[in-house]
């Protein structure tokens, strides 16, 4: 039985390597923060290159007690911010997390030794079928300038 069970596993682990290589994060970034502020945002693109869409569930840091998917949003005139409860990426998508759009929110930042530019932070996202991606999250004065 063991045997069987380990067989298995043995097939089943190229599909799922397969699904996490086929999702990737790109340019993760947060600009550098007061010393006292009460937020600290990250944002990045989530590239998938698989032939399956797949979902941003969660996500959480060692820099902060909480972490939530938010999204700015227009409504009735003015911009709002909200939390999601997922991010959907479709096969050959890319979704876009920046400023006034999606970022990971991370409340009540408890190590802020990173958060001056040039440090950088781990931030580990959970996907629906290709499971947990950690990124660094680097540390900017001021936003990237957009490729054009």
């Amino acid at each position: 039985m063991l045997k069987k069970v380990l067989l298995a596993l043995t097939l089943l682990l190229p599909a799922f390597m397969a699904q996490a290589r086929d999702i990737q994060v790109l340019q993760a970034w947060s600009q550098e923060l007061p010393p006292n502020a009460p937020t600290v945002a990250a944002y990045f693109t989530i590239r998938n290159d698989g032939n399956a869409a797949d979902r941003l569930l969660s996500a959480k840091s060692p820099i902060a007690d909480t972490a939530e998917i938010h999204q700015h949003m227009d409504s009735d005139g003015m911009m709002k911010m909200a939390p999601v409860e997922a991010v959907n990426i479709g096969a050959g998508e890319q979704a876009t997390f920046q400023p006034m759009g999606y970022h990971v929110m991370l409340i009540n930042p408890s190590d802020r030794s990173q958060l001056t530019e040039g440090g950088h932070f781990a931030l580990t996202l959970h996907f629906q079928k290709a499971g947990d991606i950690t990124v660094q999250v680097d540390v900017l004065k001021q936003a990237p300038v957009a490729a054009p």
